[in-house]
């Protein structure tokens, strides 16, 4: 095969690096001889995580939202390895509350509404369209490849439960933007494709009580049980490394398919 590629030697961008499947996007790069840069909060773990995992790690902190934050990011991919091959948007928030509360007399707050559109949509995006300028810069190889771009959705954007509009708008607009930006950049041979995870043990899955993890488990039809980040890193590197996919959205859910 001419043109199989290999995540070896390849230097990427991961937002929310520091914890749950950004984390393990990056243990996973560096594991398979790629370069990383964490972009994550500066108040997160990502300047302890590049320590441990040695030089070919660095830490960026930096919010998505911010346009200098993140150029400053993709100037670090380039002052410390030089390139930036592949960026991972998985930086990301989530509220929980239904569009009205009845009982209250509440409507769902507008505030948190837009920051998770703001944090989700516009960070995914923001990341996208600066590195993409420095992914252009590349050398294109023998298919005219110079970059590719993972983006995080969720299942939710297909199958958004109760209390969950602002989060599925928000995934939802990840699905959306997928295709038209794939071809926007295909002249200059840069791929973008999306991941939507179903149920993970993350973070913010962490949080919930024993219990209730243990019921969402049991609702994955097969492998019946929570997915494990290295599962998500290992696509992530299986798409950086196959030319051919383009433009998708993968969902990698166990056959899920949420309930109300």
């Amino acid at each position: 095969m001419a043109n199989i590629r290999s995540v070896k030697g390849m230097v990427g961008l991961v937002t929310g690096g520091a914890s749950g499947l950004g984390r393990a996007t990056v243990e996973r790069l560096i594991g398979q001889g790629a370069s990383a840069v964490i972009l994550d909060l500066p108040s997160s773990d990502g300047h302890n995580l590049a320590t441990s995992l040695g030089d070919r790690c660095a830490f960026a902190p930096a919010d998505v939202t911010s346009e200098s934050d993140v150029r400053s990011a993709v100037d670090l991919a380039r002052e410390k390895f030089g390139r930036l091959d592949l960026a991972v948007n998985c930086a990301g928030i989530a509220v929980a509350v239904k569009t009205y509360n009845f009982k209250k007399d509440l409507p769902h707050s507008l505030e948190d509404f837009v920051r998770v559109i703001n944090v989700n949509i516009a960070g995914t995006f923001n990341v996208i369209r600066l590195a993409v300028g420095e992914m252009g810069k590349n050398e294109p190889d023998a298919d005219g490849h110079r970059g590719c771009i993972i983006n995080t959705a969720s299942v939710a954007a297909f199958d958004g439960q109760v209390g969950q509009a602002a989060y599925s708008a928000s995934k939802g607009g990840i699905v959306g933007m997928t295709l038209p930006i794939a071809r926007d950049l295909a002249p200059m041979g840069i791929r973008v494709v999306t991941i939507a995870p179903g149920l993970f043990s993350t973070p913010l899955l962490a949080g919930l009580p024993e219990k209730v993890r243990n019921f969402l488990a049991r609702q994955v039809p097969f492998p019946s049980r929570l997915g494990d980040p290295a599962e998500f890193a290992h696509l992530v590197t299986a798409l950086a490394e196959n030319p051919m996919i383009n433009g998708e959205v993968i969902r990698l859910d166990g056959a899920i398919r949420m309930q109300p």
